[in-house]
């Protein structure tokens, strides 16, 4: 009888359907790489983006390393924004900040200053309280710490028309503080009601009029203040030109000239600058097919250029952000951005030529539109669709920081020397120039073989009227 199973072979088991051979029958993939030429990219970036304000901004020569802006004159009556800080877990005004008050603007006495600070009470608000009714008798000063309040007046078909929403660092009442010179009572001129939970410093006219009589600075400070802003000034704050007009005959004609600011600003150039290294056994053994220098500069380079916009938005000195005008300084109407901020936003100034907002802002401002039922259109820029408000481009800039709390802001520009907008500053054809604005050095070869190279980008940016930058700010995401 036959075994089921037949016995093994003496060259070892015969291998089944589908069963790998053990010894290979043709040159594996792997090995076949040691041959073969690999296809590679260059190095990729995430941090780079369209860097849309550096690519909109004219961009003007400055030779001398300093961009000097004259003006008309101005008769700046502190028209600013007081800044705060916490004390023990309240908020209290800085005492050098009061000077933003129309009427305390230049006043050198810190005791004073100091003790009008320390006689601001501390207030909490919530949303709908009113703080102040248009025609009553004003007695206390308004600082406006956190919130936003909303100005009211009379409408002209019975009910309130709102006029302007002003945020933290605004102040309302400050006219009171001529009133004693002038001699007239001062009311107020419209009703202040909050729009959300608001913190509010109060300065009571009584508490001003105790320190004036302790301090004869103030005294005399305040008895000035009204012949100030008697000051002949257009509505911008210049220094009026005197004209005649529609007369007949020959009348004496008024003689005029245009004064200058004594002191304008002047914008130096500032600088981002980084040590590049390679190790020159790096430079020299492994160059191809792509130079390692150069993509090592390449990146610096996109890296530079991404910090110089975002110098460009937020440094303290020339950033946008921070030097845009306290009248050019908006705030939203509820919290999300919607058609009629945009509106208010872009009536402020003529010929605005773009937008600038953080993405999520522009998702914000889409979703506030489409619950109105309106969709905003869209337009080209450099080849490019982006989104756009009444055919003004609306250009993504993640430069614009987002707040802790989800609020970011939209900043609107002028641009263009010749229309007195904005100007980006740089200057061109410096030694080792690599691209325009930024140089490449070489620094030499230290003891460990090291190559070293210095890459600098020099940049500022100027405002050249203050109606040229303006910024929605406060936006709720």
């Amino acid at each position: 009888m036959n075994s089921p199973n037949p016995p093994p072979s003496a060259t070892g088991p015969v291998p089944g359907p589908g069963t790998a051979t053990a010894e290979p029958t043709a040159l594996g993939t792997e090995a076949a790489g040691k041959l073969a030429s690999t296809v590679k990219t260059p190095p990729q970036n995430q941090g780079v983006t369209p860097r849309w304000l550096l690519r909109m901004l004219p961009w003007e020569q400055v030779s001398g390393g300093a961009y000097r802006v004259n003006r008309r004159l101005t008769h700046a009556l502190g028209d600013g924004r007081v800044e705060f800080f916490a004390d023990g877990g309240r908020l209290r005004v800085i005492p050098a900040e009061l000077t933003e008050l129309p009427a305390l603007a230049g006043l050198a006495d810190q005791a004073a200053l100091t003790a009008l600070a320390d006689r601001c009470a501390h207030r909490e608000h919530q949303a709908g309280e009113t703080l102040a009714t248009a025609g009553a008798p004003i007695t206390e000063v308004l600082l406006i710490a956190h919130g936003k309040v909303r100005r009211l007046v009379p409408g002209a078909y019975d009910g309130e028309a709102a006029v302007a929403t002003i945020g933290g660092g605004a102040f309302a009442g400050d006219q009171a503080l001529e009133a004693p010179a002038t001699g007239t009572p001062a009311t107020w001129p419209h009703t202040l009601r909050a729009t959300t939970r608001c913190t509010v410093l109060a300065l009571p006219l009584s508490a001003v009029a105790e320190v004036a009589d302790r301090s004869p600075a103030l005294r005399a400070h305040l008895a000035g203040a009204a012949d100030r802003r008697a000051l002949p000034r257009n509505k911008r704050g210049e220094a009026d030109i005197a004209l005649a007009a529609g007369h007949v005959g020959e009348p004496s004609l008024p003689g005029t000239f245009v004064d200058y600011e004594a002191s304008p600003r002047e914008y130096e150039l500032s600088v981002a600058q980084t040590v590049l290294r390679v190790h020159s056994r790096v430079a020299d053994l492994y160059n191809e097919p792509m130079s390692q220098v150069e993509e090592q500069l390449r990146l610096t380079v996109e890296a530079l250029r991404e910090r110089q916009e975002h110098e460009l938005v937020n440094n303290r000195e020339f950033g946008l952000l921070h030097n845009a005008d306290p009248r050019q300084r908006l705030h939203t109407r509820s919290g999300p951005p919607t058609p009629d901020d945009l509106d208010e936003l872009v009536s402020r100034r003529r010929n605005t030529h773009c937008l600038l907002a953080h993405p999520r802002a522009i998702a914000a401002i889409s979703r506030a539109c489409n619950a109105r039922g309106v969709y905003p259109s869209t337009t080209e820029v450099e080849g490019t669709p982006v989104h756009a408000w009444r055919g003004i481009p609306l250009l993504p800039c993640d430069k614009i920081p987002v707040s802790s709390t989800h609020t970011s802001s939209v900043i609107a520009l002028r641009l263009g020397a010749a229309r007195q907008g904005v100007v980006g500053l740089h200057r061109t054809g410096i030694p080792d120039e690599y691209q325009p604005g930024l140089n490449v050095r070489f620094m030499g070869v230290d003891d460990r073989a090291v190559i070293s190279y210095l890459v600098s980008a020099y940049h500022s940016v100027a405002v050249l009227v203050p109606d040229a930058l303006g910024v929605l700010a406060d936006v709720e995401l």
